[in-house]
This record gives structure tokens, sequence and C-alpha cells, in this order.
């Protein structure tokens, strides 16, 4: 639904990736960069060779693995998703801190995974070298695995009714533009069979009511416009939740145990997403969370409906809570990473609730709370590499001003940003990493390249939560809307006059990098503010809007142009052209780096070669580093590795180059 890649995001959501100093006498850096050279499916030009002493550095920090909660097994194991080879694949988890079974074996990552509530076996998603086409298969429990779609279209959201055989999932294969909903019977081999679709809308299967006869389903327009409707299995008929449907921001929406009664996600109420329980007979509605300055951003309900559990986005930091609906008691699980927290998920016992939490200074790792015992167990305990984790760096919340007024008189709206600060002494380079989607936010993760840059560099890295993040507020997602696309990179402006002012950092060797939306950030910036930038580096990154809407594929073409504008308009393809890097190409004097993937359906590789093409055609100078099994940042570890050392040559080049340079 978005663009959702940071540089530091793309490394782990997707994932992604030498030379030495400049001064460095007689440096194999030194020499010529090759104009071209292939290596496997990577392609590198103009990028120097990698420096020996860099890269021996570089891999300590390049080996640490995760694991992440999927779904619980029938026999009450876990399924997780792991890597122990090139990509992450599904494993089985039968005890705390138990082996790692690995159940599938592909070149390709593995997206998701779900098993049903009755019966054995799972679902899984997998694409095809990036290109994000992901096809649906069943994994009957033993060697059996067949797959239930087929073709170049789009698969995703696997729902498992009731009874065990029957699966509800999105695709595009009637039209390629449209996501519908198909359900398929895993027990028969039969072809898939359309339920919910016409048109040219998004439709997103959620749950299915106690009885399997009714499917929750969720048309998404954008993320501040939503409607749930309930489909009738059988018939395939459409009755609206609400008697009254509104525009509303939702994130997600499960049935009540009973059957009758539906959770719901959204931002009704006002600035923030709250958890809501809803009567679709009598149309009443109660809030099950406080109202809070902060979103619930994931929950789940136990089987028996005593337990409701629920995660807080506290500014970026996640916070579990656990409500005894029958005790009337708040639950808050001790021992969690101070990080992220996800995939909430109880056992059929409703007794048992497992997720994935991680930190800055810890990988992602699987947690199960026991919750009338107030236990909470380790499942899984992930290798952070050859690192000492005492080591690390926690990251800091700060808050900086920005150039206008947050509707409080005589008050500069203030934004937040993580800092992650080197213990070095003096006057230190800085990195501005910059999210993408641009509906995202910056949270503090397991990210080794982010403590390599800070820990063997010696950058401080600061993350920002422009404009347009989510997480703040629905009015505050709307402020780069359209029109008011370049107010957000005026926020990195106010951003360099704070860094100007911190006496630990260097405002002579600051560099700029970011992915997907954030590397057109990144880009924006370099053109906006060149004179105070060392450098930057454009992963994936969109380089002009109206060529971008014009390509990225079909089914993401309408959701696009509700966050940027349409650009069949006249006024707002001229706007569109104006603001695009592509259109300013000339003024990006400093290094560049940039990063691609062949089979990126969502930002294609065009934008990047357009880009590349024009600031070399000005003098500027590129590295560019392309991936022929890529798409939307690279996850495979060996091409990921490639990209992390092609990375660090840079930033170590930055932050050692005299200020003429």
């Amino acid at each position: 639904m978005t663009d959702h890649c940071s540089l530091a995001a793309a490394l782990a959501m997707c994932a992604a990736a030498g030379v030495a100093v400049l001064c460095a006498p007689q440096s194999r850096a030194q020499q010529p960069a090759p104009a071209h050279r292939e290596r496997g499916n990577l392609v590198f030009e103009n990028i120097p060779l990698a420096d020996a002493a860099l890269m021996a550095r570089l891999e300590r920090y390049q080996q640490s693995r995760q694991a992440t909660f999927l779904d619980w097994l029938a026999d009450g194991s876990l399924l997780t998703a792991t890597r122990f080879g090139d990509s992450e694949q599904l494993h089985r988890v039968a005890a705390p801190l138990g082996m790692r079974e690995q159940l599938t074996f592909y070149q390709d990552p593995i997206e998701w995974a779900r098993a049903p509530r009755s019966g054995s076996g799972f679902v899984f998603l997998k694409d095809q070298e990036g290109d994000e086409n992901a096809q649906l298969y069943y994994h009957g429990g033993g060697a059996e695995v067949r797959q239930l779609t087929h073709g170049a279209f789009i698969h995703g959201s696997p729902v498992w009714a009731h009874d065990g055989r029957r699966v509800a999932f999105y695709g595009n294969d009637r039209d390629s533009l449209s996501y519908d909903v198909y359900v398929a019977d895993v027990s028969s081999g039969a072809a898939p069979q359309l339920l919910v679709g016409g048109h040219e809308d998004t439709w997103y299967p959620l749950d299915w009511s106690a009885d399997d006869g009714r499917l929750l389903v969720w048309k998404y327009v954008s993320i501040s416009e939503s409607y749930l409707y309930l489909a009738d299995v059988a018939t395939g008929s459409l009755t609206a939740l609400e008697d009254r449907p509104r525009k509303v921001g939702i994130r997600m929406a499960k049935f009540a145990p009973d059957g009758r009664g539906v959770y719901v996600l959204s931002d009704e109420d006002g600035e923030f997403i709250q958890l809501k329980l809803k009567d679709p007979v009598t149309h009443e509605s109660r809030s099950v969370t406080p109202a809070s300055g902060w979103d619930v951003e994931d929950f789940d309900v136990s089987s028996d409906g005593r337990y409701v559990a629920y995660v807080v986005d506290d500014d970026g930091r996640s916070r579990l809570t656990v409500l005894d609906t029958q005790a009337k008691l708040e639950l808050a699980p001790v021992g969690l990473p101070e990080g992220r927290i996800g995939n909430l998920r109880f056992d059929r016992s409703g007794r048992r609730l497992a997720m994935s939490a991680e930190s800055a200074v810890a990988p992602r790792d699987v947690y199960v709370y026991e919750v009338e015992h107030g236990k909470l167990e380790r499942w899984t305990r992930s290798e952070p590499g050859p690192l000492d984790l005492g080591t690390l760096t926690t990251p800091e919340l700060i808050h900086y001003p920005t150039w206008d007024r947050s509707g409080v008189p005589r008050h500069a709206r203030m934004l937040s940003a993580y800092v992650y600060r080197p213990r070095t002494a003096g006057p230190c380079p800085v990195v501005i990493d910059i999210h993408g989607g641009p509906e995202s936010q910056y949270r503090p993760g397991w990210d080794p390249f982010v403590q390599f840059l800070v820990n063997e560099l010696g950058y401080a890295v600061v993350a920002p939560n422009v404009r347009g993040s989510s997480g703040y507020g629905k009015t505050f997602l709307a402020l780069d809307n359209g029109v008011l696309r370049e107010d957000a990179v005026r926020d990195i402006g106010s951003l360099l006059v704070w860094v100007g002012v911190q006496p630990q950092f260097d405002r002579e060797r600051v560099a700029v990098m970011g992915g997907s939306y954030g590397g057109y950030m990144a880009l924006a910036s370099l053109i906006a503010y060149g004179e105070r930038l060392r450098g930057g580096i454009d992963l994936v990154g969109i380089s002009n809007f109206v060529t971008f809407l014009r390509n990225t594929a079909a089914y993401r073409r309408d959701l696009r142009r509700a966050e940027y504008g349409d650009e069949r308009d006249t006024s707002m393809r001229v706007f569109l052209n104006r603001i695009s890097p592509l259109s300013n190409a000339k003024r990006i004097k400093k290094p560049l780096l940039v990063v691609a993937g062949a089979n990126d359906p969502r930002v294609p590789v065009s934008e990047s070669e357009q880009l590349v093409w024009s600031v070399r055609a000005a003098g500027g100078e590129v590295w560019y580093l392309f991936a022929k099994d890529e798409g939307h940042g690279f996850r495979k570890k060996a091409n990921r590795d490639a990209y992390l050392q092609t990375a660090a040559g840079f930033m170590q080049r930055l932050a050692g180059s005299s200020p003429s340079q």
C-alpha cells in the first residue's frame, strides 16, 4: 500500500547493500574506478574496488540473523522465518530455545505464512527474484507442497476458514489492476474461486465468521479512506459493516470470538488509531483501548474473548498491553526488548500470546507470553554474529523545530528523530537516514549497518520522521500530500539547522540517504541543500513523479496518485515535473550512489537509470549498483552484502574527503 522502504529499513524489511579514505596514500581505492564490471547478477558502474581492510571490519556486521514469528502450528509449535543460507525460509520451533527445523528450501525468500486454526499444514507466499508477483503455496505438513496460484499476478493476505480446508486471499488475476478476493479449497485441488471483485477496486480478506458463512473484507482506497464489508461466502453478496459508511482510515479488523461483533483499528474518533468493538446488527460501537496521543498498531483477541492484546506505537517505540476483560486488569509483560513488537497471535487455547520483538541492540526474536502466569518466554535466540552487543549504540529520541508553526501560537512545529551517537570525541560526520513510504515511520530496530556507520566509521546517524510520516495523527500524515510535497523537504532543511548547532557534529561533513520515497527525499535534499551536504545514497528511489506514476505496477497507480497527485491533470503534472529530481539533476554536484533492482514493480529501474544518465550528463559523479535478480530492495544475502560493501566504501569516502572535494 505504501512505498515502504528507508535505506536502513530496506536492508531488513525487504533488505539491501568499497573504498578507503581518499587521503590514505597509495590506497587501492585511489585507483580509477572500473567503468563497468559484473559479478554474477550484480552490475557495478564507476564503483571503485573494495578496500580489503574496510571490508574486514564490515564483515563482522554482516553475519547476524533474525527470527520472525508468523503463526502457531496445530501441535502448539511455532512457525517462524529465519535465514540460514542466502534467504529467509520457514522453520518450525517446537519448544522454547529449541532447534529450528527448516521447512522450505527456496532461492527466493518466503514473504508470509499462515496456519489454519484446525487441521494441519500451512500456506505461504513467495515471489520470483523480487518481482512481488507472489504465488500462494500449500504445505501439507510433510513433503507435499502444492502451488495454488499461477501467472504473473500478485497474491497476498491469506486467511484460513475455521474448517481448516478453505483459505481466502487477494489476487489481481482478473484484470491485473484490481485486488479481488478468492477462496481456495486446499483439500480438493480445484482452482481458486472469485468471491469479491469488480471494477478497479482494492479488496483484502481479513477474517472468517465463527460459522465460516461470512468473510470480513476491507475495501482500501488510501491510508486515510477505507470501508469494511461482510461478504456472504455462498453468494458473494456484500453488506456494509456500518449503516452509514464514512471515510475513515482503517488499519485492520477481525471478528470477535462470538462471530457477531467486529474489532476495528481506525481513526474515526480523532487523530489517532484506536481499537473499537462494533456490532453490525445494532451498529453500536465502544472503545476497547483508552484514548491516547498515539496509534494502536496491532492487536489480537483470545479464542474465548477474555484477553485482548494490543501494541501502541509510542513515538516509534512499541508498548504491549494485555487486557483481562474478565478481571478488569491491564497486564504489561516485562522483559521484551525496548524497540519494535509485532505479529501478535494467541494460540488455540487463548492463554499463550506469541510475537516478534527487536531493538536497536538486539536482533528480532520470538517470544511467548503465558497470560495466566504472567510469564514471558523467549523461544528463539538469534545470533548477532561476532558482535559484542554491549558495544552497540542505543538511539536517543530528540525533537527539533521546523520552519513552520504547529497551530499553537508562537510555537514552531516540532518533529521527532532518532539519533545514534558515536563514542568518539570531537566533531563527527553525520548521515541523515530518511524513511520511505512516505506513509511510514522511522522506528529503531535491529540494523547492523547503522551500527557499523556509528562504531566503525564514526558517523552520527540521524533518522527523522518528517511531515507525512505515520504515527503522529492523520492531520500530520496529510501535511505532505500533493502540492505540499516540498514541505517535507523543508523539514530536512530545518534538521540541517539543528545539526549545525550540535557541538558533537561536524556540519561540514553531512550526508543524506534513503530508500524508495526516502530515495526521492535524499535526491531532493541534495538539490535543495547541496551546499550543506557532502553526498548521498539513493536506494530504489523516485526520480520523476510523472514517469513513476506512469510506469509503476498498474495495481499500485491509483493508490499512489492519492498520495502524490494525479499526473493526468495538467497543472499537477507541471508541478510534479518541476519538483522532480530528474528535472533538477544538473544541480546534484556532490557524489551520489544509486542502487536499483531490475524486477522492481514499485519504483521501476527506469527511475534510477534516467537519473544516473542525467546526473552524469551534467558532469556529476554517480556510483551505480544494479541487481538483475532483485526488486524493491536487496533481500538475498550475497546481494545485500555487496550493497553494504559499496555503501560502506562510499560513506567512508564522504567522511574522509576534504570540504573542497
